[in-house]
């Protein structure tokens, strides 16, 4: 059987999140289980990812999606301390069972980004193609190396939350900054997507030869 792997969650705001995901399992009801946690995260997402494409009706539904974040992060980040908390832990399907869903939770989201006002659509799928890569190299570096890596440089999901949601109190007040880019108008949420893809894309092909050249050298015969 696999051993055990090695999880890594050095974020900016671990010091506040930590105590308080050990705090909330500590409060939550017994009818509350892990599972029921993940599914309401995958709600959470689907209601962001809703809401992004309501807003081609109404901006205000920019809070409902920022709600959807908080529901997301409430149940995805929750699930695992409360297995931990009530010594339940299920190792491998609990890494299946989150790591599958969270690669729906982002086609909800990046596909409700995509389909708002205020992106572009294959701007978007490339910044969520780039996503997929990196995942797949994490759980790749996560099956060869035994560790599961969830930040880089500080940077986690709750940040990324963080940031979406300050971003969407932005679009609510100010727009999405259209401009021209070329012979197209883009808007911010395009420019970002587009260095989040191309970011992503860079820092794949670097880790694939380094890593690659890497393990050549210690199988090195």
């Amino acid at each position: 059987m696999q051993k055990p792997h090695e999880r890594i969650n050095d974020i900016l705001l671990g010091p506040l999140e930590r105590p308080a995901l050990k705090w909330l399992a500590s409060k939550m009801p017994e009818f509350m289980t892990p599972d029921k946690l993940t599914l309401l995260g995958l709600f959470g997402s689907f209601l962001t990812g809703w809401s992004y494409y309501m807003t081609n009706y109404d901006k205000n539904y920019l809070w409902l999606a920022s709600l959807g974040l908080v529901i997301n992060w409430f149940g995805d980040s929750l699930d695992g301390t409360l297995a931990r908390y009530r010594h339940i832990e299920r190792p491998r399907y609990g890494f299946f069972i989150d790591h599958t869903l969270d690669s729906i939770s982002m086609i909800f989201i990046a596909f409700g980004i995509g389909l708002s006002p205020y992106a572009q659509f294959e701007f978007v799928l490339m910044a969520l193609l780039s996503y997929f890569l990196m995942s797949i190299l994490v759980y790749i570096r996560t099956y060869i190396q035994g560790v599961f890596r969830l930040s880089y440089y500080k940077i986690g999901p709750t940040e990324v939350r963080v940031f979406i949601i300050i971003l969407n109190t932005v679009l609510y007040y100010f727009g999405a900054f259209p401009f021209v880019w070329g012979r197209r108008i883009i808007t911010v949420i395009d420019a970002a997507a587009i260095l989040l893809a191309a970011g992503l894309f860079v820092i794949y092909i670097a880790t694939v030869i380094i890593e690659g050249q890497k393990l050549k050298a210690e199988e090195k015969k």
